[in-house]
C-alpha cells in the first residue's frame, strides 16, 4: 500500500450570523420582486446578514474555534483565511483570527479568490502539509457580503448572504478517510468585470468618496456569470476525475459553491451527478461565497449525511475569474459541536 503523505480533514466548524433575511423581509421586501421571483430564480428563500459591528473576523473566529474543537487540538502550523471581506484592506485578518483562537505566531495569511477561495485555501494548506511545511492547518472561508452588497439592487441583494466555515487538515495518508487526493484550480483575469468592486483600490482609490455607490459595492453580470461558471466548474470537475481516476459513477457525494441552485443543478447534470449525490444548503443561507463549501461540509458532518471515505468532489466559480475543484475522501469526525 502507499503510504504518501496527504492532508487529511480532522475537523469542521461552521457559524452563521443569527439575523435571518426572508425573501419578503426589509429591505429585500422594497425591492421589485417577489418571493417566487427570487426562489425561481436562484433557489434562495433565506439568507443571514450580520448585524452593525459584526465582522468577518468575528465570524472566522467562531467557526475555527468549532474546528480545532471538532480536531480535537488547541495549536496549528499555519491559518489561512479565504474572505473576500477582510475586516480590514490592511493588515490582513488572518493573523487577527489567529490571535483571537489563541494559535500564537504561527503564519496566518488571507486568500483572496472570491467564491472559489476555499478550494485554492485548501490546495494552499495541502501543498504546505505535502511539501513538509506544516503538519496541521486551519484553513477557513469567511465572509460577510451584506457589507459590500448594494440593498437597492436586486440582482445581488437577494442573493449574497454572510456566514463563515472551517476546516482542519491534518498530516496523513491517502489512504485515510478524509484525504485531500488531489485539487485543481484555474483563473481567467480577462473576466474580472463579470464580479467586481470598481472603486475602493489602487486602479480607483477614492480618495474624496465621489464614486457612485454602485461602483462602491459588489457589481455582477448575472447571465455572463452564469455562463462562466457553469462552463468552468464542469470542465474542472471532469478534470479532476480523470486526475484521479474515478468514473463520475465513483462520486458519492458533491458540494458546488452554493451560488445559484439552477447553477448547481446544471453542473450536476453535465458532470453526472445523480440528485442524490449533491449536497447543498442555498435555499436556507444564500450565497456565502467562499464560506458556503465548508458550511455545507460541516452541516453534513453533524448531520452524518455521508458515508466515511465516499468519495467527494468539492468544486467552485468566482469573480476574478477564478475556479477550483477538490477530490478527497469523506472525513471520518467524531461530532463533538
Amino acid at each position: 500500500m502507499s503510504s504518501h503523505p496527504a492532508a487529511v480533514v480532522a475537523g469542521t466548524g461552521a457559524h452563521l450570523p443569527r439575523r435571518v433575511v426572508g425573501n419578503t423581509d426589509d429591505p429585500l421586501a422594497r425591492l421589485d420582486t417577489t418571493d417566487e421571483w427570487i426562489r425561481s430564480r436562484t433557489g434562495i428563500k433565506a439568507r443571514r446578514w450580520v448585524e452593525p459591528g459584526e465582522s468577518t473576523g468575528d465570524l472566522a473566529v467562531q467557526a475555527g474555534h468549532q474546528a480545532l474543537r471538532s480536531a480535537g487540538i488547541k495549536g496549528v502550523d499555519l491559518v489561512l483565511l479565504s474572505t473576500t471581506t477582510p475586516d480590514h484592506h490592511s493588515p490582513g485578518t488572518a493573523p487577527w483570527v489567529a490571535a483571537q483562537l489563541g494559535l500564537g505566531t504561527v503564519p496566518a495569511f488571507d486568500v483572496a479568490a472570491a467564491c472559489a477561495g476555499f478550494t485554492y485555501a485548501v490546495a494552499a494548506g495541502d501543498a504546505w502539509i505535502r511539501a513538509g511545511m506544516a503538519d496541521s492547518v486551519l484553513v477557513i472561508g469567511a465572509e460577510t457580503l451584506s457589507t459590500i452588497t448594494d440593498k437597492s439592487d436586486r440582482g445581488t441583494a437577494v442573493v449574497f448572504a454572510d456566514g463563515a466555515g472551517a476546516v482542519v487538515l491534518r498530516r496523513g495518508t491517502v489512504e485515510e478517510a478524509g484525504a485531500v487526493l488531489a485539487t485543481r484550480l484555474g483563473s481567467d483575469g480577462t473576466q474580472k468585470d463579470l464580479a467586481i468592486i470598481a472603486a475602493g483600490g489602487a486602479r480607483w482609490p477614492e480618495e474624496n468618496q465621489t464614486a457612485a455607490r454602485g461602483e462602491r459595492c459588489l457589481r455582477m453580470q448575472g447571465p455572463q456569470m452564469f455562463t462562466h461558471a457553469v462552463r468552468r466548474m464542469t470542465e474542472v470537475s471532469r478534470m479532476l476525475l480523470e486526475t484521479v481516476g474515478w468514473q463520475v459513477s465513483d462520486v458519492e457525494a458533491f458540494i458546488g459553491h452554493q451560488a445559484n441552485q439552477r447553477i448547481l443543478d446544471k453542473v450536476a447534470d453535465l458532470v453526472g451527478i445523480p440528485p442524490a449525490h449533491c449536497l447543498g444548503n442555498l435555499h436556507r443561507v444564500g450565497n456565502t461565497s467562499s464560506a458556503s463549501i465548508p458550511l455545507v461540509m460541516d452541516e453534513a458532518v453533524r448531520d452524518k449525511s455521508v458515508s466515511p471515505g465516499a468519495r467527494t468532489l468539492l468544486t467552485a466559480f468566482g469573480g476574478g475569474a477564478v475556479w477550483g475543484a477538490v477530490a478527497m475522501t469523506w472525513p471520518d469526525i467524531q461530532v463533538s459541536h
